[in-house]
């Protein structure tokens, strides 16, 4: 894996760059908000550690440069800046995390690792495959321009396996993203969810949208749904 480092302390750049590339991986630096914007636009990362204060540009607007450039390579912010307002201004901004100085390695580690793992993020607020199309801002969900109830829940597990089209998705994996930490991994919450799901969004048509993988997990398949589907 690559990361970018943008970060005007050469001390805690070299910091980084050398304990990184002990783990294995490749790592470039700037120093300067300008460069480093440029670097990541142009460039593929697996992610961005980034300073809020930086010479030319700062953090947030190159995270803005970097998401309107269409880009949805995760960003941790490092900084000595643990104020509130800047963290949430950060956030909606389209950071994916936020770090303040002074911190430990292994915890930075730890979050790199984590972050990289997410599946990658589909940009924008509507997802579309074939005939059906999630508002994600809106929390609507239509078929052939047919509004779809959805319960809160129903609506999660729907985005995620529409967001992961044509990716297996295990039953693990979606407790991990879709229910929280106190859920019964035992439990059959997902097969229950799954089914009322596939009542509501397949009703009427022969095929069903979502396909269960036996013994691997759930996925949506883009060449499933036509618009006769």
């Amino acid at each position: 894996m690559k990361l970018l480092i943008i970060e005007d302390d050469r001390d805690i750049s070299e910091f980084l760059k050398t304990g990184f590339e002990a783990e294995s991986y490749a790592v470039d630096v700037v120093h300067d908000g300008a460069e480093g914007s440029y670097a990541a636009r142009t460039n593929e990362y697996s992610a961005i550690l980034l300073d809020y204060s930086l010479p030319k540009k700062n953090g947030v607007i190159i995270t803005q440069e970097i998401r309107a450039a269409g880009k949805s390579t995760p960003i941790i912010f490092i900084t000595v800046i643990g104020e509130l307002n800047r963290k949430i201004d950060a956030f909606e901004k389209g950071a994916d995390d936020y770090i303040t100085k002074p911190f430990s390695f292994e915890e930075l580690r730890a979050r790199v690792r984590a972050i990289t793992r997410r599946p990658r993020k589909i940009e924008g607020k509507i997802i579309q495959i074939g005939d059906i199309t999630l508002n994600k801002e809106k929390q609507i969900v239509e078929r052939n321009n047919v509004a779809i109830y959805l319960t809160r829940k129903e609506f999660n597990l729907l985005e995620y396996l529409m967001s992961n089209q044509d990716v297996v998705l295990s039953r693990g994996m979606i407790m991990e993203h879709v229910w929280n930490a106190d859920s019964d991994p035992f439990s059959n919450t997902i097969e229950s969810h799954i089914l009322n799901l596939r009542k509501k969004i397949n009703a009427g048509r022969p095929n069903d949208l979502i396909r269960n993988i036996p013994g691997r997990g759930y996925m949506i398949e883009s060449d499933t749904i036509g618009s006769n589907a």
